[in-house]
């Protein structure tokens, strides 16, 4: 018999063996995902942020977004009529860290990409109200008027490499005209679409003249949710019961 008297009374031996509990209980549920080959199952379409998405991204980070926007549709049904196909695994591969998050203020952003114009993402972010009445979101016009910092970027696609996103030399230093390139129409961008497909190429935020943080934050927001073709996505679950 345990006297749980003597466990709950004395306060090391109870901290003691509630990590011992804790550590077990997490070896068991944690080590087979690293030898599931299933784990995160491989997805057509997915790969790493072009270099004006993920400075897009940092941005989204830095502003703090994930705190009310999350990017994860739950597999419920309430959740796929408004939001489109649950989130796979395999879309936040690249992100470190993810922005599943963990609340809603405002709608989820997982498929959001497409399914406005630019121009209302940039009034949007500018000011929320002039298209979402209700909204209380701040307003983020500052990004319309700060220039992008841009001859950093290589170095987030080394660190990015070293977390393991398959970023090759290549496209490392090729960063900086990737970048530039994604946000100019008038700019030979067959180096940056072959080296990231379905790429989008075009002046983001209305002003072609000027290269700002609103540009990248809507490349960033335009991408969410276009990579994977849903439509001839097969669960691997579902393709092992054949």
């Amino acid at each position: 018999m345990i006297d749980h008297k003597k466990i709950e009374t004395n306060a090391t031996l109870l901290l003691v063996l509630s990590f011992l509990v804790v550590t077990v209980g997490g070896i068991v549920e944690i080590a087979p995902l690293f030898y599931l080959e299933n784990t995160i199952e491989k997805v057509d379409g997915m790969r790493p942020y072009t270099p004006l998405e993920l400075a897009g991204r940092n941005i989204y980070v830095r502003e703090g977004c994930y705190v009310c926007h999350s990017q994860m549709v739950r597999p419920m049904r309430d959740e796929v009529e408004r939001y489109g196909h649950y989130s796979l695994a395999a879309e936040s591969i690249y992100d470190h860290p993810f922005q599943w998050g963990s609340k809603r203020t405002g709608p989820d952003l997982a498929r959001v990409g497409g399914r406005y114009s630019d121009e209302w993402q940039v009034q949007h972010l500018v000011n929320p109200r002039s298209v979402v009445p209700a909204s209380i979101m701040p307003r983020y016009s500052h990004l319309a008027t700060t220039d992008l910092k841009a001859d950093d970027i290589a170095d987030h696609l080394k660190a990015n490499a070293v977390l393991g996103v398959p970023y090759s030399a290549e496209m490392i230093d090729s960063a900086r005209a990737d970048l530039l390139a994604q946000a100019n129409t008038d700019a030979d961008a067959e180096g940056l679409q072959a080296r990231y497909p379905k790429a989008q190429l075009r002046d983001w935020d209305g002003d072609p003249g000027r290269l700002t943080e609103m540009d990248a934050i809507v490349a960033y927001l335009q991408m969410l949710g276009t990579l994977v073709d849903f439509t001839s996505y097969e669960p691997l679950a579902e393709a092992n019961l054949r």
